[in-house]
């Protein structure tokens, strides 16, 4: 039987088709779970998707953490749950404090749209096995508000503990901190990243198929577990 794994859909969502389809593609089955229910339907993962969530209002997930779905992945999340949060699913987790720090707007106050260089800063997490360490990944970033910010001793934290899941290469698209990408939360199983991996699970449709492996590393994680 094959693991199960949710993806949200909030008002203002617009890439959870994409990461339904890359959960299927790993070989897992996609389940739909909407944002006012309080149910993860029985899933072994989460994944909290890109868009812009009750239109970005107030702060970008400022309004989402406070959805009943939300109040379900962070008591799962705490029980060890995988949960990925990309793009604005990262500022999500970020507001409902499963990950440190805050996405604010762009270095230069711009919104940035292209395919990304990455490179791997920890392959231990549980969306991340699949890859080498300091593998370098091709994946698009779409964003206005990406610009990862924390107090010093957090950064020296997320640091020490080997928890920056992923580094921009080459030139910073948004002026993020340490050029992070991507982090982790203490146990490797939550995740949060600006780029999207769901946009790279084919060549023919993305840059490159470089983003599959966070949801083959995640399968990988269950099957373990």
């Amino acid at each position: 039987m094959s693991a199960k794994i949710g993806v949200i859909t909030f008002p203002g969502t617009l890439d959870d088709v994409d990461a339904a389809r890359a959960v299927r593609r790993a070989g897992a089955e996609s389940v739909a779970l909407w944002h006012a229910d309080h149910d993860l339907r029985g899933v072994d993962a989460v994944i909290v998707p890109g868009g812009f969530s009750y239109g970005d209002y107030l702060r970008c997930g400022a309004i989402a953490k406070f959805a009943p779905v939300m109040t379900e992945v962070v008591t799962a999340a705490r029980k060890g749950m995988p949960v990925l949060g990309v793009c604005n699913g990262f500022q999500i987790l970020c507001e409902s404090g499963l990950l440190p720090g805050v996405l604010t707007r762009n270095a230069g106050l711009h919104y940035v749209c292209r395919d990304q260089w990455l490179t791997v800063a920890n392959n231990t997490s549980a969306w991340t096995t699949r890859y080498d360490a300091g593998a370098e990944l091709l994946i698009p970033v779409k964003h206005g508000e990406g610009n990862y910010m924390a107090d010093k001793a957090v950064l020296d934290e997320l640091e020490g503990e080997g928890r920056v899941l992923l580094r921009y290469a080459g030139e910073n698209p948004n002026g993020s901190q340490r050029a992070i990408a991507g982090i982790t939360d203490a146990r490797g199983r939550v995740a949060g990243m600006m780029p999207h991996p769901e946009h790279a699970i084919d060549p023919l449709t993305g840059p490159t198929d470089d983003g599959l492996g966070m949801f083959l590393s995640v399968l990988d994680a269950l099957v373990a577990a």
